[in-house]
């Protein structure tokens, strides 16, 4: 039998969330410390712009870990713009790169889809070590916060800490939980947490998932089975798949979100431990590699070190001078 656990906690008072542009900055400080240093010399060295010069600063960026194809996007616009006369000196570059990533990076929906008729389902998905458990844990503090009931399903069932380690999360920042013991079937996880949302009115469900099997095929097939579920007890469900990645591994990152985008049709990312990362460019590079947008990011291991992704502060702090 399923246990459903309802954690009897104060009250959550409604207030909007705050984004906090200092721990941003201190997340991207390596990738700053890396990437900006040489953009500096760059732009203090080198005053005309010619293919020499384009040649570098393609250098300088690939550095960032961006992703090749993208960089060469954004050197052949720089090029365009400066055979059209439209930027003349190096000095103007900066601005011209913020303005390109930024014009990419709105074209994301990175709000999360909310049903019209609650709850709304979240499918979170992610290989084991990305932060997967700490994330979704974010997650629910963060809706909490925005007044939203939230459950969580505890629907990794093969990894034993999983499920012990959500529900220390769930008992810490006051969410439900729906567990049955490990090794159980996650989808059946996944349907009664289904059936005691919408039985106690939840807004939110958060649906974990195993993040490891046997094989990648096995993995894959289980992630469509738990999917099918919850359409089979409600058709437009899940609203949302996120996919965690964890920012330390860069390009890899990329090839993880086009893996799970293929099985089962990922809607945005989360972008976890970019606290400890000199990799933050990876977010420039999903927009032209997977274009699944990056919705949340986490900056820390508190419930409260996440943050909703902006482009402009995002674009802004990185290349802030």
């Amino acid at each position: 039998m399923p246990v459903v656990e309802e954690i009897k906690e104060k009250p959550v008072i409604k207030k909007e969330p705050v984004a906090v542009p200092g721990k941003l900055k201190k997340g991207l400080e390596k990738t700053r410390g890396r990437f900006w240093l040489r953009l500096k010399d760059f732009l203090s060295f080198r005053q005309g712009i010619d293919e020499s010069a384009l040649e570098e600063l393609e250098d300088i960026l690939i550095g960032a870990d961006i992703g090749v194809r993208p960089v060469q996007k954004l050197i052949e616009e720089i090029r365009e713009a400066w055979k059209e006369k439209a930027i003349t000196e190096t000095s103007q570059i900066n601005d011209f790169i913020k303005d390109r990533l930024k014009d990419g990076l709105h074209s994301w929906q990175t709000d999360i889809q909310y049903a019209d008729k609650r709850p709304t389902v979240i499918m979170v998905v992610g290989v084991n070590g990305v932060g997967k458990t700490t994330s979704i844990a974010k997650l629910a503090s963060f809706l909490m916060k925005e007044g939203k009931k939230v459950m969580l399903a505890a629907g990794d069932t093969f990894r034993a800490a999983a499920v012990d380690q959500l529900d220390i999360w769930c008992k810490r920042i006051g969410a439900d939980i729906v567990k049955h013991q490990t090794g159980s079937d996650p989808a059946a996880v996944a349907y009664d947490a289904m059936e005691a949302s919408i039985a106690r009115g939840v807004d939110v469900l958060i649906v974990d998932t195993a993040g490891r099997l046997h094989t990648h095929d096995n993995l894959m097939k289980e992630l469509i089975k738990i999917k099918r579920v919850i359409k089979k007890k409600i058709p437009d469900a899940p609203h949302e798949v996120l996919l965690v990645l964890d920012a330390t591994t860069g390009q890899n990152a990329i090839s993880q979100a086009r893996m799970f985008r293929e099985a089962v049709d990922v809607t945005g990312i989360f972008l976890a431990k970019l606290d400890g990362t000199a990799k933050g460019g990876i977010v420039l590079g999903m927009c032209n590699e997977t274009e699944i947008p990056v919705k949340f990011i986490g900056l820390g291991e508190q419930a409260d070190d996440i943050e909703r992704f902006n482009p402009d502060l995002f674009v802004e702090t990185l290349l802030e001078q």
